[in-house]
C-alpha cells in the first residue's frame, strides 16, 4: 500500500494541509489555463466531426480511433480536472459542473455529472465494497480470467464503467444529471442534422475505441491494480501524461487531488524523497500486454475493504 509523503498513513487518507512539505499548499486551486485549453479542445473535435462527413467509412473509423479516440479521452481526463473544480475553483462549483457539461459534448455520452459524483467516492473510501465504483464486480473478476477474455474486458472497459455504478452503488438521479442528458442529445441531435450520420459515428466511436484497446487507457490498469502485492496505487512518468492532464501522477493526485494536473510534476519534484521510491511505470502499452498475459491479474487484482475499514480509511 502507498504511503503519503507527510504522516505515513495511506495515500488515499490525506486531505489536510502538508507538513513537511509547506510548499505544496501553494500549489493548490484552480489551473486558470483549463478553461481555454478545453475550449480550444472542443473546437478541435468540431472541426474533425465537419471534416469526416464527407470521408469513406473507413477512414471515419480509421480517424476514430487514431485522432478521435486520442482526443475524445484527454477530453475525459479533462473532464476528470474539472470534477475537482480545477477550471474556476472549489468557491464556483456550479460554474465547474456547466464546464463539464459543455466539455462533454464532444464525447457524445452524457457522463460528466455522474462522473463527478462517483468520483469523490473513489477519492474518499478507495476500494470500498459498494461504495467505489472503480472496483471492477464480483462478476467481472470472476468471469474475465483468462486471457483471452480479458483482452475483450479491456476491449469492453467503456460499457463496464458505465453499467458498474448502477450495479454496485445506484443513486437518485440529480437535476444536474438530467440537464447534462438534454444538453448532450440535443448537441447529438443537432451534429446529426446538420453534418450527418458520418460525424455522429466518428464521434462516439472515437470516444468507445480511445476508452478500450488503445494506448491510454493504460491509465486505467495503472492506476490502482496490483501488479506488486501490497502496492495500491501506482504512477506513470512517461510522455502521455502531455495529452492526459498528467493523470500518470496518480499518487501525487491521490495524496493532494486539491492540486490540478499541470502541477503535480512539482508536487513529484518536491517530494522526491519520497515518490522516487514508489513503484512506477513507463509505459502504459506494456501495462495493458502484462494485464493480459499476465495470468496472475484480473479484475480481482484490486484492494477491496468493507464499508466500515474504507471509511475509516
Amino acid at each position: 500500500m502507498c504511503r503519503s509523503p507527510m504522516t505515513m498513513e495511506p495515500c488515499y487518507q490525506l486531505f489536510g494541509s502538508p507538513a513537511k512539505y509547506p510548499e505544496i499548499k501553494s500549489l493548490m486551486g484552480p489551473d486558470h489555463n483549463l478553461k481555454w485549453i478545453v475550449t480550444l479542445m472542443v473546437a478541435v473535435q468540431l472541426l474533425a466531426f465537419y471534416l469526416v462527413k464527407d470521408l469513406d467509412w473507413k477512414w471515419v473509423i480509421f480517424w476514430a480511433y487514431v485522432f478521435g479516440g486520442c482526443f475524445n479521452h484527454s477530453i475525459t481526463l479533462a473532464i476528470h480536472e474539472i470534477s475537482h473544480n480545477a477550471a474556476f475553483g472549489n468557491k464556483r462549483s456550479l460554474l465547474n459542473r456547466y464546464f463539464g457539461m459543455f466539455a462533454n459534448l464532444p464525447v457524445g455520452l452524457p457522463y460528466s455529472i455522474s462522473f463527478k459524483r462517483y468520483h469523490m467516492d473513489h477519492h474518499r473510501y478507495m476500494g470500498g465494497d459498494g461504495i467505489d465504483v472503480d472496483i471492477p464486480t464480483v462478476f467481472e473478476g470472476w468471469f474475465f480470467s483468462t486471457r483471452f477474455r480479458k483482452l475483450f474486458w479491456i476491449i469492453l472497459q467503456p460499457l463496464f464503467y458505465a453499467v458498474r455504478p448502477l450495479c454496485i452503488n445506484p443513486k437518485p438521479i440529480t437535476y444536474l444529471e438530467i440537464s447534462n442528458l438534454i444538453v448532450q442529445l440535443t448537441f447529438n441531435l443537432l451534429l446529426y442534422h446538420f453534418w450527418g450520420i458520418k460525424s455522429v459515428v466518428y464521434m462516439l466511436s472515437g470516444s468507445l475505441l480511445g476508452m478500450g484497446l488503445h494506448p491510454i487507457s493504460g491509465h486505467f490498469i495503472a492506476e490502482h491494480y496490483m501488479f506488486l502485492k501490497g502496492h495500491e496505487t501506482y504512477s506513470y512518468y512517461g510522455p502521455l501524461n502531455l495529452i492526459t492532464f498528467n493523470v500518470g501522477y496518480h499518487n501525487e493526485h491521490h495524496d493532494f487531488p486539491s492540486v490540478p494536473g499541470c502541477r503535480l510534476p512539482q508536487v513529484k519534484k518536491i517530494a522526491a524523497d519520497y515518490y522516487d521510491q514508489l513503484p512506477q511505470y513507463s509505459s502504459w502499452v506494456r501495462v495493458l500486454y502484462d494485464f493480459i498475459m499476465d495470468d496472475t491479474i484480473s479484475p480481482y487484482s484490486r484492494i477491496k475493504r468493507t464499508v466500515k475499514d474504507a471509511k475509516q480509511d
